[in-house]
């Protein structure tokens, strides 16, 4: 790209839009009245479903901008990043608020069903993620940083367990999120396998041919 801090603000504005588009589709189906039969279920399931697309969606960067080329997508893995927290804090607020009533006697009831300790895990993860997005929290933690965000791995899969547990009939919805976060990772650890060859039969390389270079000037007197 010719003008990278045009292209910057661009990606930066389409993806705010785009993540704001399902927000502005469930308020709309709120306040008309449209969210179907049982609407804090409806509303429920949406805000949920939309955090693990962005979940997803945030993982997905890297691999592609690697095999594409397209390093302009990188500035949306941020905000997809953070989206993704919102819409979870959405779906959380919502069933604490509406399906629970804020009890304490529902929702410490509701601790022995598995699927809502993984629903809960997975956000409390997706907490410090989330803190420590700015570029201060990055320059403060310094290496450490990329350290605690590769707990977006187990948010990810702790949300897709989330999910297949809480379903009784139809798995194949939860099983293509899986099917797809099970292809993502599985790039992330081919990379990282690939890296981890490739370093100390670099460093052998560039031994072999120091070496050979200082025997060089041996061998022309």
């Amino acid at each position: 790209m010719r003008n990278p801090a045009f292209t910057r603000r661009m990606v930066t504005s389409l993806t705010v839009a785009g993540c704001l588009i399902p927000l502005a589709f469930v308020a709309y189906r709120t306040l008309t009245g449209t969210l179907g039969a049982n609407p804090i279920s409806n509303l429920t399931n949406r805000t949920g479903l939309w955090s693990l697309r962005l979940l997803l969606a945030t993982l997905a960067v890297t691999p592609l901008r690697r095999l594409s080329g397209w390093t302009w997508l990188m500035p949306a893995r941020r905000i997809l990043g953070l989206f993704a927290f919102f819409y979870g804090l959405l779906h959380l607020v919502v069933y604490l608020a509406l399906n629970q009533a804020f009890s304490a006697t529902l929702i410490l009831g509701d601790l022995s069903r598995p699927f809502i300790i993984a629903g809960y895990l997975s956000f409390t993860l997706m907490v410090p993620l989330a803190a420590t997005s700015t570029m201060g929290a990055m320059r403060a933690l310094g290496p450490r940083w990329q350290l605690l965000h590769r707990l977006i791995y187990a948010v990810a899969i702790l949300a897709v367990l989330h999910y297949l547990l809480l379903v009784k009939i139809d798995f194949q919805p939860p099983e293509a999120y899986g099917a797809l976060l099970v292809l993502l990772l599985s790039y992330r650890i081919g990379a990282s396998l690939r890296r981890r060859i490739a370093g100390p039969v670099s460093r052998h390389a560039q031994t072999r041919t120091t070496q050979t270079s200082g025997q060089s000037p041996q061998r022309s007197d």
